[in-house]
């Protein structure tokens, strides 16, 4: 994990730029897919959907929530990707879904630039090191 500053328009950088965005969506996607069926089931996304830490509530000390409210909530995310509703999520579906998830908060995060704490393969580490790239070459 790192400390990175970035800012709304960091995000839609990288969403923008299809190469950069497909490469990073596809690379996730196959390390997620540990059976490589092309599809990720629930138990496969489980650890991702803990990853983005809905619970996180007062500056990284996580309060236990209720296991039947945290089933819950996983089970609603998944359902976020499972656009067809078949109990998995194929790659396009991962991809759209990120993609508007990322464009979300891009928009909440705004133009002001933020530090936030983040996991050194996840996409938003990416978009960083996409744009930290970006000025060093301009």
């Amino acid at each position: 994990m790192s400390v990175e500053v970035l800012d709304g328009a960091t995000i839609v950088s990288f969403v923008e730029d299809e190469e950069a965005f497909n490469v990073s969506i596809c690379d996730r996607f196959a390390h997620l897919d540990t059976d490589h069926d092309g599809l990720l089931s629930y138990a496969e996304m489980l650890e991702e959907l803990k990853s983005l830490r809905v619970f996180e509530t007062h500056f990284g000390i996580d309060e236990k929530p209720d296991p039947a409210e945290l089933a819950s909530v996983y089970n609603s995310l998944f359902v976020q990707f499972d656009h067809d509703s078949n109990g998995t999520v194929d790659l396009e579906e991962f991809k759209a879904e990120t993609k508007q998830m990322m464009l979300a908060m891009a928009n909440g995060l705004g133009f002001l630039p933020v530090e936030m704490l983040l996991e050194e393969d996840s996409i938003l580490k990416k978009a960083v090191e996409k744009e930290s790239t970006a000025k060093v070459v301009a």
